[in-house]
C-alpha cells in the first residue's frame, strides 16, 4: 500500500512529454558548436585572440633555411623564437638566438659563444674566449678554423652556427648588437 497523502501540496510530478514538433539539435551541430552556441562562440573568440597575441608578440614562428646550424637545427625545420626570453636576464653563452638583419622577416639563427667585452678567436678548430678554450659539447662536425681575436663591444655578442665544417669565409658569424637579438629559440 502506497500512501500519497504525505506529499506536500506544492509537489508535482514532471509529466511534460516532448511534443512531436519540438526538435533536438542535429548531432553534427552539437559536435561542431556544442549545445550552447553562445558559450562556444565566446571560447572561439578567446582562442583566436590568444593565438593572435601569442604568435604576433610572444612566439615568432620561423622556418630554418640553410645548413649553418646543423646538426642542431635542420634545413626547412619549423620552430619558434621566444621574444620574451630576455626580459629577466641578458642572453647567455650557449643560447641559440635569432638575430634580426632587416625587419622581422630576415633573420639569422646562431649560437652565442662570446659575451660583451670578451675576445673571441679560433685556433685549430676550437673557439677561444679570452684565450681559453670553450667547451662546446653541441658540436658534432670537425672544424679547422683559424681566426685572429675579435673583441666584442659592451653591447655585442659573438654568434656563430654549429656547423663548423664549412669554411670560415662561407660561414656567417660575428658580432651582433644586443638590440638586434630578437629572442631565444623556443624548442
Amino acid at each position: 500500500m502506497i500512501v500519497c497523502s504525505q506529499l506536500f501540496a506544492g509537489f508535482r510530478f514532471n509529466t511534460v512529454v516532448p511534443s512531436e514538433n519540438e526538435h533536438h539539435p542535429h548531432w553534427l551541430r552539437v559536435l561542431v558548436i556544442g549545445r550552447r552556441p553562445k558559450a562556444t562562440l565566446i571560447r572561439i573568440a578567446v582562442l583566436v585572440v590568444t593565438c593572435f597575441v601569442t604568435f604576433k608578440f610572444i612566439l615568432l614562428p620561423i622556418r630554418i633555411e640553410g645548413i649553418s646550424m646543423l646538426p642542431t637545427c635542420h634545413e626547412h625545420q619549423f620552430n619558434a623564437v621566444n621574444r620574451l626570453a630576455y626580459l629577466r636576464h641578458e642572453p647567455r653563452r650557449g643560447d641559440i638566438v635569432s638575430v634580426r638583419l632587416a625587419g622581422t622577416s630576415i633573420m639569422f639563427m646562431k649560437r652565442i659563444i662570446g659575451l660583451p667585452g670578451e675576445t673571441v678567436s679560433f685556433h685549430a678548430g676550437r673557439a677561444l674566449i679570452n684565450g681559453q678554450p670553450l667547451a662546446e659539447p653541441y658540436l658534432k662536425l670537425p672544424c679547422n678554423w683559424e681566426h685572429e681575436p675579435i673583441q666584442c663591444g659592451p653591447a655585442q655578442y659573438y654568434v656563430v652556427g654549429d656547423n663548423r665544417s664549412m669554411p670560415f669565409g662561407l660561414h656567417t658569424q660575428g658580432r651582433a648588437e644586443r638590440n638586434h637579438i630578437v629572442g631565444k629559440l623556443f624548442l
